[in-house]
């Protein structure tokens, strides 16, 4: 008797448990789990907006990888973006944090200014801000002109306007950058300390000491910013919409422009799968050669 209780109880207990978890199992099958799967399925129809999906089979991926050149270009696009923004942020965040892991006056105030770049990079407003900026008549060419540089075409030169939206990318490194400042707390002092009897210098501890011990920091920064700069958008679309000449006509944009510009939703759930393909891949590798150079401390492996 006293077994059935105890079982109604637990029963009773994990009764409880669902109702307190029913929002956001809800929230996960209707708003992400349904999404996912449902895309999957339109990915092989011919499915437009205004009309019922027609099953299609493997078509738009056959037209995506050949006769659709304008993805070959914005696919191009999308890897020089990632190759340019991912070392660039996680440079700069480097750089950033050592200089504020430091005991000066003020020292909070100056991390929060470092930060805010990260708060409203993304926003559509920042991004035309960039735009202002870094147009032909706009700001950085007047600063450039008052010193007697010649001005540049930052948005109007296929060559220079792919690095001027990386260069709005790079600046949000606020992120990344309280990632390494915690990373840098727990490195050890008094390796420090040995290494300065030994007579190391500071580049040498940096190279030996320092990146050593956040490299797991570094591998999670680096894997977080791949996918974001894969994924990427705001940038293509508000400050040069894809060009000039599909020069930055990255996936995130290709796949909007397919779905709600030309109404061919099935091939742009096509595109977006093609996006998870390429980010599932270049996760995986980089997971499987982190063991050659992450360094985590309750493991022997380095």
């Amino acid at each position: 008797m006293n077994g059935k209780k105890k079982i109604r109880a637990y029963r009773r207990r994990d009764y409880h448990a669902f109702i307190y978890l029913a929002p956001w199992l809800i929230g996960l099958c209707v708003l992400q789990l349904y999404p996912f799967l449902s895309s999957l399925y339109y990915s092989f129809t011919d499915y437009q907006i205004t009309s019922s999906p027609v099953w299609a089979g493997l078509k738009n991926y056959i037209t995506l990888f050949t006769s659709d050149k304008e993805f070959i270009t914005s696919l191009s696009a999308t890897i020089r973006f990632t190759l340019m923004t991912v070392p660039g942020k996680l440079i700069l965040a480097l750089a950033v944090a050592v200089f504020l892991n430091r005991d000066i006056k003020g020292i909070n105030l100056i991390r929060t200014f470092y930060y805010i770049p990260s708060l409203f990079g993304g926003s559509i407003a920042i991004a035309m801000l960039w735009k202002v900026m870094f147009m032909d008549n706009g700001v950085v060419n007047a600063l450039l002109n008052s010193i007697g540089i010649s001005s540049v075409s930052w948005l109007g030169n296929p060559n220079v306007a792919l690095k001027t939206i990386c260069m709005l990318e790079i600046w949000q490194f606020g992120s990344s950058m309280v990632m390494f400042l915690a990373a840098l707390k727990q490195v050890p002092k008094e390796l420090y300390e040995a290494a300065s009897i030994d007579g190391a210098g500071k580049i040498r501890k940096f190279f030996s000491i320092t990146v050593p011990q956040i490299t797991s920091i570094i591998f999670f920064n680096m894997i977080m910013q791949t996918i974001n700069a894969l994924q990427a958008y705001t940038s293509a679309s508000v400050i040069t919409d894809g060009g000039p000449l599909k020069a930055t006509y990255l996936l995130g944009l290709k796949l909007y422009k397919e779905g709600f510009s030309y109404f061919k939703m099935g091939y742009a759930c096509a595109i977006s799968w093609v996006m998870f393909a390429i980010i599932l891949v270049v996760t995986l590798l980089l997971f499987r050669f982190s063991n050659t150079w992450v360094y985590y401390e309750d493991s022997d492996v380095f």
